[in-house]
């Protein structure tokens, strides 16, 4: 995965906790998995757009 061990993840992840604390791991999840989502949905949404102007209208 990337060149990315068990070991170096358990480190980053040491290290995140250390940094961040227990309590706010969640919450940086949380924020980062709804940027992902809304990233995504963007993404499509722009994609769908582009389709929709490539198709020609009747």
């Amino acid at each position: 995965m990337f060149g990315i061990g068990i070991q170096e993840l358990l480190v980053i992840l040491l290290i995140l906790l250390l940094i961040f604390g227990a309590t706010r791991l969640p919450e940086i999840g949380r924020a980062l998995c709804k940027t992902i989502k809304e990233f995504k949905k963007s993404v499509k949404d722009i994609n769908s757009e582009d389709e929709e102007k490539k198709e020609p209208k009747k």
